[in-house]
C-alpha cells in the first residue's frame, strides 16, 4: 500500500470533531514521557508542560495529543512513566472528566493501538501510598487520527501523527523498537545519536515531509501532524501542511 492510500485510510475511518469559531483547541505531541531516568527527554521540560497544561485547563481548552505521548520504545513499563509524572496523568485525567481529552497514537506508543494494553494500562492507576487501584481514562478510546469539522463551513482539519509515511518506523516498528531500546539507548548515553529517531536525521525530516505535503496537495485537505518534531506553519498559498512540533526540543 503507497503512502498516500495509508494516509488516506486513515482519514476515511477518523472520528469527526465538530468545533466553530468559539472553540479552544490545543494541540500537543511528541511528549516521550518516560520513566525519570537519564535517558527521559520530557524530565527536563516538564514544569513548562505541567504549567501549560494548567493554563489550557482553567481556561476550557480541549487537550488533542498527536502521538508519542508516551516513551515506549525506549522504557516497557507504562506503570513507571505514570508514577514518574503522576501529576501530568492526574492533570491529563481532569480534562479526560471533562470530555476535553483526545489522544491519537505515534509510532513510539503504537501499542495503544491495541484495545487490551489500553485496558490494562489506561483506565486505571494504581495508587501506591493507599494501595489501590484508582480511575484514569475509563473506556477512552486511542486514535489513528482525527477530524476536525467546522460546525459551519463544514471544512475539515485532519490530526494524525505522521509515522504511517515513515517506512522503519511503521511497518517495521517492531524491529526499530529492538534496536532503539537494547542497542541505540545505552550508546546515546556515550552520546552516538540513534539514525532511525526522524528527530534526528534532516534528511529524513525532509522526506516525511514531503509525503505528507504530497497528500495534503493531491486530497486539497488541511493536515496537522508530529513526528519530525520541526514546527510548520506554511505561507499564504502554500500546500497546508502543519506542524505542531515537540514538546522535548523546544525553539
Amino acid at each position: 500500500m503507497s503512502t498516500i492510500k495509508r494516509i488516506s485510510k486513515v482519514f476515511e475511518s477518523a472520528e469527526e470533531i465538530p468545533f466553530d469559531d468559539s472553540s479552544k483547541i490545543v494541540l500537543m505531541s511528541d511528549c516521550h514521557r518516560g520513566d525519570g531516568n537519564w535517558s527521559d527527554d520530557f524530565s527536563k521540560n516538564q514544569n513548562v508542560y505541567f504549567g501549560a497544561l494548567t493554563h489550557y485547563y482553567y481556561n476550557d481548552y480541549t487537550y488533542i495529543e498527536l502521538g508519542d505521548g508516551d516513551e515506549l520504545w525506549e522504557n516497557k513499563r507504562l506503570s513507571e512513566i505514570k508514577l514518574e509524572h503522576r501529576d501530568v496523568f492526574w492533570l491529563l485525567s481532569k480534562f479526560y472528566n471533562k470530555d476535553r481529552l483526545k489522544l491519537i497514537f505515534g509510532n513510539h506508543d503504537i501499542v495503544k493501538g491495541n484495545d487490551m494494553f489500553v485496558k490494562d494500562n489506561l483506565y486505571s492507576y494504581f495508587d501506591e501510598p493507599n494501595k489501590k487501584y484508582i480511575p484514569l481514562f475509563k473506556n477512552i478510546k486511542l486514535h489513528k487520527g482525527l477530524i476536525l469539522r467546522h460546525a459551519v463551513t463544514k471544512n475539515k482539519i485532519f490530526l494524525i501523527h505522521g509515522h504511517q509515511v515513515d517506512f522503519i518506523n511503521y511497518k517495521m516498528w517492531r524491529l526499530t523498537r529492538f534496536l532503539v531500546r537494547y542497542l541505540w539507548k545505552p550508546l546515546n548515553f556515550f552520546g552516538v545519536n540513534d539514525p532511525t529517531r526522524t528527530a534526528e536525521n534532516y534528511h529524513k525530516k525532509q522526506a516525511i515531509e514531503k509525503k505528507l505535503i504530497e497528500w495534503s496537495i493531491e486530497k486539497k485537505q488541511m493536515l496537522i501532524a508530529g513526528h519530525t518534531h520541526r514546527p510548520m506553519f506554511p505561507e499564504v498559498g502554500d500546500p497546508p501542511y502543519f506542524n505542531d512540533g515537540s514538546c522535548v526540543h523546544p525553539r
